[in-house]
């Protein structure tokens, strides 16, 4: 195998689709054992990427290498070499457990010597020893996802692609499948992961924030919480909220405003300077404040710090 068979290289990757631009000129790489996010809304140009990536759509222009061979010129080697999950269930419903992971064995050539220990394995992690002969399409959500993974991965890919592994997963279902790419990471397996979750996000070692098929971030979510954030964030506790953001629609020391819970979320230049006006500006707007603090950032504030024009026509400085 190539040199790099655990790494996935992206040099100014393009997908067009006639006029429009799914994925545009996204540059990154990834590490051995590595959990890598791909964070952005439905429609940002994940899946996409993710399809380039796996060899199942050939790019417009640019380059990609995953596990060491080109995905335009060697697409069935990278897909020998990689593992798979789409977002839709993947599996084959009307099949038995056992018959589902016999027919993926055979399909990812895993050797006959190693045939029984891998479909053990795979049987264990979903959870699902001693119910062999269960009809897949009978298994809750959760079952499914850990089978469809331990499907996946039977012939132990150096990566594997997860497309939205967790959506319409229960959240305890969505946590032991995270414990699951976790414990695969610590065993070398590169993992990247497309997701729309914020707190699935905190997973992840590195991310890579996508909008509009864009890349308009990149690193750990503690670098981007602390780095990519465009201005300081404010919690404004207040009633009532509606009349709040109406009136900091056109508040002059306010970039953004937004409702997060019981409270909201400002964006300003400077808080400490920004605190005792907007308490002015709010109450003379016949608004009751009851509390205001500077925060950190979540990294949904910086998604859409980042993914929203400022307001006013101001221009946001980077924090």
């Amino acid at each position: 195998m190539p040199e790099n068979h655990s790494s996935v290289v992206m040099e100014n990757l393009v997908k067009r689709f006639g006029e429009f631009v799914a994925v545009d000129h996204i540059s990154l790489e990834t590490r051995k054992g590595e959990i890598f996010g791909f964070l952005g809304p439905n429609g940002a140009g994940k899946s996409t990427t993710i399809r380039m990536l796996c060899g199942l759509l050939t790019p417009s222009s640019g380059r990609a290498v995953v596990a060491g061979y080109d995905v335009a010129r060697e697409p069935e080697l990278v897909r020998q070499n990689i593992g798979y999950m789409s977002q839709k269930f993947s599996l084959y419903n009307d099949l038995k457990v056992i018959e589902n992971l016999r027919l993926f064995a055979g399909l990812y050539n895993v050797a006959s010597d190693t045939l029984r220990e891998r479909i053990g394995w795979a049987l264990d992690m979903a959870n699902l020893k001693g119910q062999e002969n269960l009809i897949v399409g009978t298994l809750p959500g959760g079952w499914k996802q850990r089978l469809a993974l331990g499907c996946a991965v039977l012939h132990r890919p150096p990566i594997i692609f997860l497309d939205e592994p967790t959506s319409g997963v229960d959240p305890i279902s969505r946590r032991q499948f995270w414990d699951l790419i976790h414990q695969m990471s610590g065993e070398g397996v590169t993992v990247f992961v497309t997701t729309h979750y914020m707190e699935e996000a905190e997973y992840c070692n590195r991310l890579a924030l996508i909008f509009r098929g864009k890349m308009v971030a990149l690193g750990t979510p503690s670098e981007l919480k602390h780095k990519s954030m465009k201005g300081e964030l404010v919690l404004v506790e207040c009633d009532p909220l509606g009349a709040a953001v109406e009136a900091l629609q056109s508040a002059p020391m306010v970039m953004d405003a937004a409702v997060f819970g019981n409270a909201l979320h400002i964006v300003v230049d400077q808080a400490d300077a920004a605190i005792p006006e907007v308490r002015k500006y709010l109450a003379d707007h016949g608004v009751t404040v009851r509390g205001t603090e500077k925060i950190r950032p979540t990294l949904e504030d910086v998604f859409v710090s980042l993914t929203t024009e400022p307001r006013n026509g101001k221009e946001r400085k980077a924090s």
